[in-house]
């Protein structure tokens, strides 16, 4: 379930094994992608960069001309060496981009486009995003500000709206709410601009470890099981105070919440 953690972290690693490489060999199962690639001339363009916006990935080729994929819930990039066997089916393919270093490829990846650098800062789904947690430079007050403007909402929800704060998933909402003692059906209005900002450190914090170890985890614990101390634990002993962890769908997308009803109390 790729979150920021896992973008950054996909980013960084395409950025080792692309960056400063001309394009050899660039394949689309997207035909806009595809037309948009023979008119432009993919092949031979060198890849400056490889970066990630909250849960978009950006490679930045040489002409002014940017690769956005969007992972959604099951999209992923791999990268192999030039002739080793893919992890995964040739079917679930979707973007191929190979240098004479590394061919890396795009699997299930149901969102992505071709577009001209100089459109970024126009593109609505990039100009929407709030702060990105793992960006260089987090502005927690921008953050507090664009909860204000949706007092209404359920905390639960705002962690996922990526116009608040962009990075966070279903993963980590549970997690940092249950981190900040905070019940997931709270409404924003009941949370004091000192309850937010916590919050959002807690998020930068946790999703900044998972990165550096490169596995998700908000739980120091020497078992595989033991990483997270809420999420698809329902019906299990919470690890702080052994109440059952409960579990209930909510927001538009019916995502599943999991809560400790001890640890966070209903107001």
């Amino acid at each position: 379930m790729p979150e920021g953690d896992t973008i950054l972290l996909a980013a960084r690693t395409l950025e080792r094994a692309l960056s400063g490489s001309p394009v050899v060999r660039f394949e689309s199962a997207f035909p806009q992608i595809t037309r948009v690639a023979d008119e432009n001339r993919v092949t031979g363009r060198i890849v400056e960069s490889v970066t990630a916006r909250g849960k978009h990935l950006l490679i930045a080729f040489s002409g002014g001309l940017v690769l956005r994929t969007h992972m959604r819930m099951n999209g992923s990039w791999h990268v192999y060496p030039h002739g080793a066997r893919w992890r995964r089916p040739a079917r679930d393919a979707r973007i191929l981009v190979a240098t004479e270093r590394a061919v890396a490829v795009g699997f299930n990846v149901p969102v992505a486009e071709l577009i001209r650098a100089r459109d970024l800062a126009r593109h609505e789904d990039l100009r929407s995003l709030g702060p990105d947690l793992l960006g260089e430079q987090f502005d927690s007050a921008d953050a507090v500000r664009r909860v204000r403007g949706r007092d209404g909402d359920l905390m639960a929800d705002l962690l996922l709206d990526q116009r608040v704060a962009a990075g966070i998933g279903n993963v980590f909402k549970c997690e940092i709410l249950f981190l900040a003692r905070i019940n997931p059906f709270t409404r924003a209005s009941d949370v004091t601009d000192a309850q937010l900002a916590e919050v959002f450190a807690i998020g930068r914090r946790v999703m900044t470890v998972s990165v550096k170890l490169g596995r998700r985890t908000t739980r120091s614990s020497l078992d595989p099981a033991g990483r997270l101390w809420v999420y698809g634990r329902a019906g299990q002993p919470c690890f702080r105070c052994r109440t059952m962890i409960l579990a209930k769908k909510t927001g538009p997308d019916a995502r599943i919440m999991y809560w400790c009803p001890s640890c966070q109390p209903a107001r």
